[in-house]
């Protein structure tokens, strides 16, 4: 199976069509959660997913967007466009968020979870002691995970000894055969390692290859939009940076 894998979309359309229209062949899109949240478009992004080939777990914005989650966890800016988020939502739109499940495995070597297998909603997979944590609770070939917004690899190189991080170049095929690995593809809609560009992966479980991948879009069209919704100036301005 080829599969297209996003996370992070955070109700940022135009970058999820730019992801779509750039992504090679596939056969299914894998989301990691956090469809809405932060972004102007929570309709657009989950209607357009909808109509994929498309297995989806919960993020904390997913979340907090249905009332699953207390608003009071999230920062002010996160918090307000939650609260903005809630009051544009459609109802088809709810009901598929209130649906989706914090972590789920898949047949095959795959574990998927928004922030880390054992924490799915909240925790962040950022350092090797929480992936080490991760790796040794868990039994996965292949975590993916999202939530932290960068694109990162953790190996457990054996059983008992303690994971370290790789790097892959973009666009370079990583091999997976014969390893345990968790994966972050990073952030469609609001990337936060500095470079502003969509973040996506390419996931290839005949081959067993891994592969990053990035795409401009137009950051200005959802800023604008931003603005119009009255959405807070550091969520707008961030996007510019990528961080």
């Amino acid at each position: 199976m080829r599969y297209l894998v996003v996370s992070d979309v955070h109700s940022n359309f135009p970058a999820l069509q730019s992801v779509l229209m750039d992504a090679p062949d596939h056969d299914e899109v894998l989301c990691l959660g956090d469809l809405v949240g932060y972004g102007p478009n929570p309709n657009e992004c989950v209607d357009r997913v909808r109509d994929l080939a498309l297995t989806c777990i919960a993020g904390n914005h997913d979340w907090g967007a249905i009332g699953q989650a207390d608003l009071s966890v999230f920062n002010r800016d996160a918090r307000r466009a939650l609260i903005w988020t809630q009051n544009q939502m459609a109802p088809s739109v709810r009901s598929f968020l209130g649906g989706l499940e914090p972590r789920l495995d898949m047949e095959g070597p795959l574990l998927l979870s928004h922030g880390s297998p054992r924490d799915p909603i909240w925790e962040y997979m950022v350092d090797v002691g929480t992936a080490t944590a991760n790796f040794r609770r868990f039994d996965f070939q292949i975590g993916l995970v999202g939530h932290s917004h960068v694109p990162t690899i953790f190996a457990m190189p054996e059983p008992n000894a303690r994971a370290r991080i790789l790097s892959a170049d973009l666009d370079e095929p990583l091999d997976l055969a014969g390893r345990r690995l968790i994966l972050n593809p990073g952030s469609v809609g609001q990337p936060r390692d500095s470079d502003p560009r969509a973040s996506y992966a390419m996931l290839d479980t005949d081959a067993m290859t891994w592969t990053f991948r990035r795409v401009e879009y137009p950051v200005e069209i959802t800023q604008e939009r931003m603005r119009a919704a009255g959405l807070p100036v550091r969520l707008i301005n961030r996007l510019s940076m990528g961080r």
